[in-house]
């Protein structure tokens, strides 16, 4: 299964800050951090998130189609991490939500264009 992805950024200090909230809002801190990326997990959890600088030095674009979904253990946790990205600087793909019967989720994009969700599955 998943290791880790990574998402593209043109501003690592920007981007970073922007994803330790998100992650402290979900239980996960930094684990892992150079001059080039940043990732967040919890070890013994799973999958990690990290940005990162592309190494071929051209500018990080969001991916068309392109999707990463964040693991939340309450409805309360996917309202925040919604809540907080639109108050900082993302934009609404899906508020939160019921989608279906066991699944409640939030879309939106990070101030990059990165699309992304924060969902429970029930």
């Amino acid at each position: 299964m998943l290791g880790y992805c990574t998402i593209g950024t043109n501003n690592l200090a920007k981007a970073g800050a922007f994803y330790d909230e998100v992650a402290k809002i979900l239980g996960h801190g930094r684990v892992m951090e150079n001059d080039r990326v940043i990732m967040w997990g919890s070890p013994g959890k799973g999958a990690m998130l990290g940005l990162i600088k592309p190494l071929n030095e051209q500018p990080a674009t969001a991916g068309n189609g392109s999707m990463f979904g964040f693991h939340a253990e309450s409805e309360e946790q996917v309202d925040k991490v919604y809540d907080y990205a639109l108050a900082h600087g993302g934009s609404d793909e899906g508020p939160p939500g019921p989608r279906g019967e066991n699944f409640y989720g939030a879309y939106f994009r990070d101030p990059e264009g990165n699309k992304l969700v924060c969902f429970l599955m029930k």
